[in-house]
């Protein structure tokens, strides 16, 4: 079963005057929807735009990996154990808030940041926080996220051409860039599609694209 939900269905969040936008792909914050709580493991799929000199100051995390993708832009993350780091795009940047931490997203640089930031529930709660960061993921390489019993794919594809869709009970699809075809739907920026029991599915893509998919295991 594929579930198609388009970027003008997001709620927007943010705060206009801070030079901060969010588009919420799931219920957030002060948008509470007890029917789109999250999908496997995914609690939130967020994107987010920041002005030059703009961010969101320090605050609180527990129980989850916070999964950040950047689009544009350089984003700079300070967290509560030491780690400072600019991450830019084609970077996965993974916090593992675990029994709890906390962290600053700044955008310090002089252009735009836009980046997607998704949260996933772990299989069990507690344990002592983490960092990792892998610089200019290949897209042939998967990353593994086994706190949450998922694995993120980076799929960057020309126009027209094809990729295998992971065979997994849960698959999470999000469009950042392009145009792709999944089974009888069509994805554009910002839209997303939530698979269960994927099965022999493809992505093609109209003009060039990268995709952002999530396979789970349940």
């Amino acid at each position: 079963m594929i579930l198609v939900r388009h970027a003008a269905e997001r709620y927007p969040g943010g705060d206009a005057s801070a030079g901060i936008e969010s588009l919420h792909a799931f219920s957030f914050g002060r948008f509470y929807d007890p029917g789109n709580l999250r999908f496997g493991a995914v609690l939130a799929c967020n994107e987010e735009r920041l002005a030059p000199g703009a961010g969101f100051g320090e605050h609180p995390h527990s129980h989850m990996e916070i999964v950040t993708w950047v689009v544009e832009g350089e984003l700079t993350h300070r967290d509560s154990e030491g780690h400072a780091t600019v991450v830019r795009a084609g970077d996965v940047q993974r916090l593992s808030s675990a029994g709890g931490v906390r962290h600053v997203e700044r955008n310090d640089g002089d252009r735009p940041l836009v980046f997607v930031q998704m949260w996933l529930a772990p299989l069990e709660p507690g344990g002592e926080p983490a960092y990792d960061i892998v610089r200019g993921i290949a897209d042939s390489t998967p990353y593994a996220v086994p706190a949450a019993g998922a694995m993120l794919h980076v799929r960057r594809l020309g126009a027209g051409e094809r990729a295998a869709v992971p065979d997994a009970p849960h698959v999470y699809v999000h469009a950042v860039r392009g145009g792709v075809r999944l089974g009888g739907a069509e994805l554009g920026p910002g839209d997303s599609a939530r698979v269960t029991d994927a099965e022999g599915l493809e992505l093609a893509a109209g003009p060039a694209a990268e995709v952002l998919l999530w396979e789970m295991s349940g």
